[in-house]
């Protein structure tokens, strides 16, 4: 089976957000299991992101921008900024609490934003590991060239190579610029894929898609893609980690766990992110 979705748009605080993922159609892709499109936008100076510190349990969050910058802290002690091209991956096990800003520098100037953010549900053996950061910049993550064809490998294993992140089941996540006329295979035989179209006009099995265009791709299919024009695409897939609930930010197997979260969160049990005072309050009922 190969199947387009559509995302759900809506507007956050004057930025457009994109949601694909959970879909009534395809509630997961491998272990992806959340995928936010943020933006394109430009803000005015005095704008911007700013999301207080908030919970997550049982996954990581992949964030990964096309333009822009945000400022990162977390109850590790993480304080970093993403640019273009970087890798923030976060997994919050047993839980963690993250905030999403942008420098004063940013802040205080004309500033575009647009990137994904997806989550990676955690298999069962790992959801209560320790929570756990990792930041790799554009440069150090493996670049495979072939005909037509310039990728970047951010997560998982995908032709060869390895991402350098840690990750805790088997999956891939690319970047991946098509000169027109490049053909290209998904990786990952008997693995769950789909494709995002960025920019550009992508053509499956003869059919074409634009962008924010979502593709599913069953286990089983291998479809004949190739790029009508210079196009821009991302890769996700790999293999199921099992049934996942999700409300607001948790994750988890089972919905005890979900309400042990809540009632966690609620109780202000989750750790703190120092410096930070403000946090978002636990919701009457999820937005997820």
């Amino acid at each position: 089976m190969v199947k387009q979705i559509f995302g759900k748009e809506s507007d956050l605080g004057g930025i457009s957000v994109r949601r694909v993922l959970p879909h009534r159609d395809v509630r997961s892709v491998g272990p992806f299991v959340f995928f936010d499109h943020m933006g394109p936008v430009e803000f005015q100076p005095g704008q911007g992101i700013d999301v207080p510190p908030h919970p997550h349990t049982c996954l990581a969050t992949v964030t990964y921008l096309f333009k822009g910058a945000i400022l990162h802290r977390d109850s590790l002690g993480s304080d970093l900024e993403i640019t273009p091209g970087d890798l923030n991956w976060m997994s919050a096990g047993r839980g963690i609490t993250h905030s999403e800003r942008e420098t004063d520098a940013v802040r205080n100037s004309v500033h575009e934003l647009d990137g994904l953010q997806l989550w990676v549900a955690l298999p069962d053996e790992a959801e209560e590991s320790d929570p756990a950061f990792y930041h790799v910049a554009k440069n150090d993550l493996p670049v495979i060239e072939d005909a037509g064809l310039h990728m970047r490998l951010i997560a998982g294993e995908a032709f060869g190579k390895t991402a350098p992140v840690p990750v805790k089941s088997k999956l891939y996540y690319l970047d991946v610029e098509m000169d027109e006329g490049a053909q290209l295979l998904l990786p990952g035989e008997n693995q769950e894929g789909a494709i995002y179209v960025v920019s550009g006009t992508l053509l499956i099995d003869g059919e074409s898609y634009k962008p924010e265009s979502f593709i599913y791709v069953a286990p089983e299919e291998i479809p004949d893609i190739v790029a009508k024009t210079g196009c821009r695409v991302m890769l996700l897939g790999g293999l199921p980690v099992g049934r996942r609930y999700i409300w607001w930010n948790f994750v988890a197997s089972s919905k005890e766990r979900i309400e042990a979260a809540k009632a966690d969160w609620a109780a202000g049990k989750f750790p703190q992110i120092d410096g930070e005072d403000d946090a978002l309050p636990l919701p009457e009922r999820s937005t997820g």
